[in-house]
């Protein structure tokens, strides 16, 4: 696992498309049995280096039940996003996480993480990748069709502050989604005999904004 996040860390395969330069962010240990694979970076997260350390991530965290200190517990709780580096601004937001990503490292670091029971899929590209034909045609039928995907996934929406529209018109996000969700991440991160944290967030030495 060091090994493979030491290569992570250094890839450089996006350099000329990735406007603030490549910094991966990435939380793993082998030990981890919940997965988080969301879309890529913010900017912030960018600046950082350190995984859903924005607006969004605090969303998440409430929806999660959890607080920062187990969120970051790479022991525990291992972030993978769809794409490792900040791909930069569109017309209407960031851009999409670059395929490369995905294409070098998923399947590689997938196979170190051996213990991983549950795999939350926040947004399309996550769900798109892991879900293949077995999801639905959009993001919110994909969520309300949760049940259908248990025990393994989870999709969830992105905890973006932009989506505030979507969670005041999709009530039962809240009432349906989120109680199920807490349950089985209490399940899964409450303390165990010999879990300890092999790796910790890292970031590439690219360079912050």
């Amino acid at each position: 696992m060091a090994g493979l996040l030491a290569e992570i860390r250094g890839c450089e395969a996006c350099a000329a498309h990735l406007p603030l330069g490549p910094r991966p962010v990435v939380q793993a240990s082998a030990s981890a049995r919940l997965l988080i694979v969301g879309q890529a970076p913010s900017m912030t997260v960018h600046a950082t280096g350190l995984p859903w350390n924005d607006r969004s991530g605090e969303q998440l965290r409430r929806w999660l039940g959890i607080d920062r200190e187990v969120f970051y517990d790479a022991a525990k709780v291992a972030i993978m996003p769809m794409g490792y580096c900040y791909p930069g601004r569109g017309s209407s937001g960031d851009l999409p996480p670059r395929r490369e990503c995905a294409e070098l490292w998923h399947a590689r670091l997938l196979a170190q993480m051996k213990r991983i029971e549950l795999t939350l899929l926040i947004g399309q590209y996550a769900q798109r990748h892991f879900l293949g034909a077995a999801r639905k045609g959009s993001v919110t039928e994909t969520v309300a069709a949760f049940a259908a995907y248990a025990p393994r996934f989870v999709p969830l929406p992105h905890p973006s502050p932009r989506n505030t529209g979507w969670f005041k018109h999709h009530p039962w996000f809240e009432s349906d989604v989120l109680p199920v969700l807490r349950e089985r991440v209490r399940s899964l991160i409450a303390p165990s005999q010999g879990a300890t944290a092999t790796e910790v967030p890292v970031a590439s030495k690219g360079r912050a904004a």
